[in-house]
């Protein structure tokens, strides 16, 4: 039986990969976080500022008004920027992926 090293089987390690495009990879993977979760974020406070504006002109201080508005904004923002969202993930896992190899 024939023992093969890490280096015969031809398979990048971490130890490979140079620091500095591992760091930009990290990088871009916290930005890439940001901008994904940034649309959702984005619908969820307007929604419910508009919302705590016509509790607050109206006088009606009910929990339940304050969070269905926000739920149907945020589900219309998943169904309407949930393909942009799986498509730029799935770039970037291809793009790491690829340099594993």
């Amino acid at each position: 039986m024939r023992a093969t090293t890490a280096r015969q089987t031809q398979t990048t390690t971490a130890a490979d990969v140079p620091a500095h495009q591992l760091v930009a990879y990290a990088q871009e993977a916290l930005i890439l976080s940001v901008v994904l979760s940034l649309p959702v974020v984005a619908a969820a406070a307007v929604v419910s500022f508009v919302t705590g504006a016509l509790q607050s002109a109206s006088q009606i201080q009910d929990v339940a008004i304050a969070h269905l508005p926000r739920l149907v904004a945020v589900v219309a923002v998943l169904v309407l920027a949930g393909p942009w969202m799986g498509h730029e993930l799935a770039a970037f896992a291809t793009r790491v992926f690829l340099l594993a190899h």
